[in-house]
């Protein structure tokens, strides 16, 4: 399995560690921000991360029938990490703002499922999927992503498991608590669904 160090070194080099004042897509605001599409436009490089969270994924979980992941971010990370499986993958995408299975997707009842994303914070959408899992009937094992920045005070998830490759603590701030510096740093949405 790849170590921290040398998974750090793989956000660096491909410039997925960006700094600043970003608002993210849970609407809290932090002067980090992780640009998984940076790293996976790398695909080289980011298979190494994904052979290793798949590794800990095989570890954790014994069977998997069906891997479910949150548009867009996690497709591709889903996508890999159900072709190293040899498992199902599918997504779920936004309808007039809520997650929805379309393109003939579905979830079969008693079915086995793991939530795979990108990058989990608030554990938001992995959320709104496990709503997927849970309306089908199925089994949800857990949440697996590639960098898991989740704080005990911001995270939803409570009750299943995460797996991830990378854990980072990232200072993350509401609308009415922003320090003073990072107010000075114009506001920018990479990935976020508030600034349109």
């Amino acid at each position: 399995m790849l170590s921290l160090k040398n998974s750090l070194k793989v956000l660096r080099k491909t410039n997925a560690l960006l700094e600043g004042h970003f608002i993210l897509s849970s609407g809290l605001h932090s002067p980090i921000y992780i640009q998984c599409a940076k790293v996976l436009s790398h695909p080289h490089l980011a298979s190494k991360l994904c052979l290793s969270l798949s590794k800990k994924i095989k570890k954790k979980f014994k069977k998997i029938d069906l891997i479910l992941a949150p548009a867009i971010g996690g497709i591709i990370i889903g996508y890999e990490i159900g072709r190293l499986l040899k498992i199902e993958t599918i997504f779920a995408e936004r309808v007039k703002g809520k997650f929805k299975l379309r393109r003939g997707f579905n979830i079969k009842r008693n079915s086995n499922v793991l939530i795979v994303e990108d990058v989990i914070t608030t554990g938001g959408s992995s959320l709104e999927c496990s709503e997927l899992v849970k309306k089908s009937k199925a089994k949800l094992l857990g949440f697996a992503s590639l960098i898991n920045r989740s704080e005990k005070r911001n995270l939803k998830i409570k009750s299943k498991p995460i797996i991830s490759q990378l854990k980072i603590k990232v200072p993350v701030f509401k609308k009415n608590n922003i320090p003073y510096s990072l107010k000075q740093i114009p506001i920018t949405a990479p990935g976020s669904r508030f600034l349109k």
